[in-house]
């Protein structure tokens, strides 16, 4: 438990961080001249872990953008974060602060996400979850204002068991397949797709649910896991809970090469807590870090150097930090995307939400905004918001994480019913929904 409350030790600090505005509008621009780009962020509480590099990577990136080009053609972006502790209830109400004045809505939590969603349509602002959320807000034709590009959590779902398989899932019929999720939205988010998968596939699902108040004690669980002994556990954790589990799994002498997580079960942090007892564990990420890529080393030219921001030991080179970055990057490309398309410079709410509609990242223009090998490829569409980017497994190799595989794709074809008959159900709940007129043009 010494790994678990090392993991935890930063909670002060950051609740010191929290405290004061964490915002900045570069230079003495006219307030006609910035665009705002509120942060629903998490610095506190039992997830400040994970939430604090992302919420780093997310800020250097808009200052570099400021800092280098002055912005993006001329305008700078107006970077601010409300602090929720990823309650859902505190998210709803940085919601209700910072829809007036920003362009878009960064939630960081499938709960706050879900309680923003239905509200889109009258609000008119949209929403973007980068690989979290509803899965079925890849339907553009029915959430018009919701993106969650690169990937959805079926995508993710679906690139594990393919992983795992070798590619062809009717391998591992009569395998018992274990899910450890916290037991919140975000973790139950992969459970209607997973039981599709083992009725069509013949695999058994044992479902593991961690509450909050269980995150850094799981012995329970894992006395169940060693009990039912599955041939995998699959981990939708997230802050405390990652660490608390790994502590576990290693406590319990489970073998790691068994023990594959989503992408947010992924931070470098967590993984340090158990060190060299952690090797062999894998975790989905739709990004590489890429510390040499030449906008990594633009941020630490005209944001890290200058001493502009500061960043914790051995954060720069990690998965979340540079994730961020790329969230970050998304927003920029938009708004690029939209000043082109409507001939302006100060887009709005409405046009920054094309902008998410028609992104086209492909190998060239990640070369020009010089992020080559840190994401893969993806566009997004009227119809897809999410673009289903490739990702990677990534394994712990005792100090870091290095590739354990080629880019994997997920099973469109069998994720694409769902998405469907969710997003239906969505809309019939609350109607009179609205749905996407443009994408019938």
């Amino acid at each position: 438990m010494v790994g678990v409350r090392n993991a935890l030790g930063s909670f002060a600090a950051s609740v010191l961080v929290a405290m004061s505005a964490i915002s900045f509008s570069i230079g003495s621009a006219s307030s006609e001249d910035i665009v705002g780009i509120p942060n629903l962020s998490y610095r506190t509480g039992p997830f400040a872990s994970t939430g604090t590099p992302l919420m780093n990577g997310q800020r250097d990136y808009m200052m570099m953008i400021n800092e280098r080009d002055g912005g993006i053609n001329g305008v700078r972006l107006g970077y601010e974060e409300c602090e929720t502790g990823y309650s859902t209830e505190k998210g709803v109400e940085c919601y209700d602060k910072t829809k007036a004045t920003g362009l878009v809505v960064q939630p960081w939590s499938t709960g706050i996400t879900s309680q923003i969603l239905p509200r889109l349509n009258a609000d008119r602002i949209p929403l973007l979850a980068p690989g979290y959320g509803f899965s079925a807000m890849a339907d553009g034709k029915t959430f018009k204002w919701a993106f969650n590009m690169p990937a959805s959590y079926w995508d993710g779902a679906s690139m594990i068991l393919r992983h795992l398989s070798g590619g062809n899932l009717d391998t591992l019929r009569d395998k018992k397949i274990a899910l450890l999720y916290l037991d919140a939205p975000y973790g139950k988010e992969p459970i209607p797709f997973l039981q599709a998968l083992a009725a069509k596939h013949g695999f058994t699902l044992l479902f593991v649910p961690v509450a909050p108040r269980e995150m850094l004690n799981q012995a329970a669980q894992w006395q169940e896991i060693l009990r039912e002994n599955p041939d995998y556990v699959l981990m939708w954790g997230w802050g405390a809970m990652n660490a608390g589990a790994l502590a576990e799994a290693v406590k319990t002498k489970f073998p790691m090469d068994r023990f594959v997580g989503i992408w947010w079960s992924g931070h470098d942090g967590d993984l340090k807590t158990v060190g060299e007892a952690g090797k062999g564990y894998r975790a989905l990420s739709w990004n590489f870090p890429v510390p040499d890529a030449q906008a990594m080393q633009d941020i630490r030219k005209y944001v890290l150097d200058p001493k502009k921001t500061e960043i914790g030991e051995g954060e720069f080179d990690s998965v979340f930090y540079q994730r961020g970055v790329l969230i970050s990057m998304f927003t920029v490309e938009a708004i690029r995307a939209a000043q082109e398309q409507f001939d302006t410079r100060l887009v709005n709410a409405e046009q920054l939400r094309w902008g998410f509609e028609n992104l086209k990242l492909d190998e060239d223009r990640l070369a020009q905004i010089g992020i080559t090998g840190m994401i893969a490829p993806f566009a997004t569409s009227c119809e897809d918001h999410t673009g289903h980017s490739g990702a990677w497994m990534l394994e712990w190799d005792g100090s870091r994480f290095v590739k354990a595989s080629d880019l994997l794709h997920a099973d469109q074809a069998g994720i694409a019913s769902l998405v469907d008959q969710e997003a239906n159900a969505f809309a019939q709940a609350n109607a009179p929904w609205a749905m996407n007129d443009e994408c019938r043009l």
